[in-house]
């Protein structure tokens, strides 16, 4: 394994396997317990992401972040809808563990995974949805080439409030 100057074990990106549901599991339930990250309200854990890892390798894509041992954070795409017309657009997400955050790591799981998708010619468009506020997710979604498309007011209800969420989309290269 090796280290960069600070002496920390380098951060590598590479499909998600097996042995990461358990970090990954751990990363988005702590988001349903704390954030608005995700309208889930309950904690999901490794079955819920298991299902997103067994469609992984056809139309879907599983990332996971490492260093070392260590599972920092993931990022996905997935169906946006399930009817035949939607397949080439992909909705994309991305989870970081609390003490991953404000380090690029965001930045640099989406730019893998929208690079991969980017390479497919059966992907057109990607989507993703970040519940407001949300000053952080805002900025990577526009820093990584998505762009506000819309704002769909108070549908969803979390933590005692209704909560509106932006819509942000993004062509595929090419698209």
């Amino acid at each position: 394994m090796s280290a960069n100057a600070a002496g920390e074990p380098e951060i590598v990106i590479r499909d998600a396997g097996l042995d990461d549901l358990p970090t990954m599991a751990a990363i988005y339930d702590e988001q349903v317990g704390t954030s608005l990250a995700t309208f889930d309200t309950e904690p999901r854990g490794a079955a819920y992401l298991g299902e997103k890892l067994a469609s992984a390798g056809g139309s879907d894509i599983v990332l996971v972040a490492r260093a070392g041992d260590e599972v920092l954070g993931y990022a996905y795409s997935g169906p946006f809808r399930p009817r035949p017309a939607y397949a080439g657009t992909k909705e994309v997400s991305v989870y970081l563990a609390v003490g991953a955050r404000r380090r690029g790591l965001g930045r640099a799981l989406y730019a893998e995974l929208l690079a991969r998708l980017d390479a497919r010619p059966d992907v057109h468009t990607q989507v993703a949805v970040v519940a407001l506020p949300n000053d952080a997710s805002e900025a990577l979604h526009r820093a990584v080439g998505f762009e506000q498309i819309g704002v769909l007011r108070e549908v969803g209800h979390k933590f005692g409030r209704y909560v509106d969420t932006a819509w942000y989309q993004r062509m595929a290269s090419g698209g």
